[in-house]
């Protein structure tokens, strides 16, 4: 039955990685609000696609006409989102029921399947409240979350046949702080990125390295990291001035520095020890390719493909970097 929970959270990982992803599209293709209700489409379960269907739909929402190509972007990342629900409460399932095997599994599960749920408010909140900055952000960060402990699930249910009861040595377990601080800086760079994307700031410096020709331009940080905005504004395009738009751009850019210098220093100490060899190594490989595409999105314009493999790739570093906590666990098999 473990071997069974094991597959069950491997797929529901790679089913929200896939949302992840979907959702990056969707919102970098200004289509997270292609329809304009929750949870249906206009009204329907699927969206508008003939012309009295759209005719209809326009009188209906006469405020959000019909745009077949969002619309449609949407729902299929809501049905991919509707399927990891279903995953999650087959996870619980086998977790309550598969005996003294997967006992140990009942609470992470059942965290899960809380978090999904609240990812799934959130979702909605984020067509309710018409793109309201802290709920995109926090849609984000729920769905890296879901991504990271789908991981470590899957990490912690995998049966190792090999090295029953022995432990990892004490210089590999004695990594774990350095784990914990990469990951940690990590989620607050996803987040300032999550908040740099909801507040249409990511071409508010469309130089590289200075902003605007200056190395420090007009910036007003106390507007632009003001979380609690008003209720009933439609805050798609974005509702901050340019000095607002651009401290945001430019903490996410300081926020990117540190985040290579921790991963990349992070990266190199792992690669020392023979078992984290290969996580070191994916890790390095990945926060360079990471920070590439951030100057890519600056140089390019903000080019779709590439800014969708931007948060790709941060979950990606995500999930490493839980494999990597996962390996120097005291419980972890050497």
């Amino acid at each position: 039955m473990q071997a069974r929970l094991h597959r069950l959270a491997l797929i529901a990982a790679v089913v929200t990685l896939c949302v992840i992803v979907l959702g990056a599209w969707v919102r970098l293709s200004h289509a997270g609000l292609g329809c304009p209700d929750w949870p249906g489409c206009y009204g329907q379960l699927t969206w508008p696609g003939h012309h009295e269907e759209i005719s209809a739909a326009n009188q209906a929402f006469p405020e959000r006409p019909v745009e077949v190509d969002k619309a449609w972007r949407e729902m299929v990342h809501r049905y991919l989102a509707g399927a990891l629900i279903l995953l999650v409460l087959a996870i619980n399932w086998l977790a309550w029921t598969g005996g003294r095997e997967t006992r140990r599994y009942r609470g992470f599960a059942f965290l899960i399947l809380v978090l999904i749920v609240f990812q799934a408010a959130l979702g909605m909140w984020t067509v309710t409240l018409k793109l309201k900055p802290i709920v995109v952000m926090g849609h984000l960060l729920g769905g890296m979350a879901t991504l990271a402990l789908l991981s470590w699930l899957t990490f912690r249910s995998r049966p190792t046949p090999f090295h029953q009861g022995e432990s990892l040595p004490l210089a590999v377990r004695s990594r774990r702080p350095l784990v914990v601080l990469a990951l940690a800086v990590l989620i607050t760079q996803i987040a300032l990125g999550g908040w740099t994307s909801a507040n249409y700031a990511a071409l508010s410096c469309p130089d590289l390295p200075q902003c605007m020709g200056q190395w420090w331009p007009e910036t007003n940080f106390r507007e632009g990291f003001t979380l609690v905005r008003e209720i009933g504004v439609d805050y798609e395009g974005g509702v901050l001035d340019h000095p607002s738009r651009a401290a945001i751009h430019l903490t996410h850019r300081i926020g990117a520095v540190i985040t290579l210098v921790v991963l990349l220093s992070a990266g190199l100490a792992l690669r020392r020890h023979r078992s984290l060899r290969t996580g070191a190594t994916l890790l390095l490989a990945g926060v360079v390719a990471q920070f590439t595409l951030g100057v890519l999105n600056v140089l390019l314009f903000l080019p779709l493909p590439n800014a969708v493999a931007h948060n790709g790739v941060a979950a990606l570093l995500i999930v490493i970097l839980v494999w990597l906590l996962n390996r120097t666990s005291p419980q972890a098999p050497a």
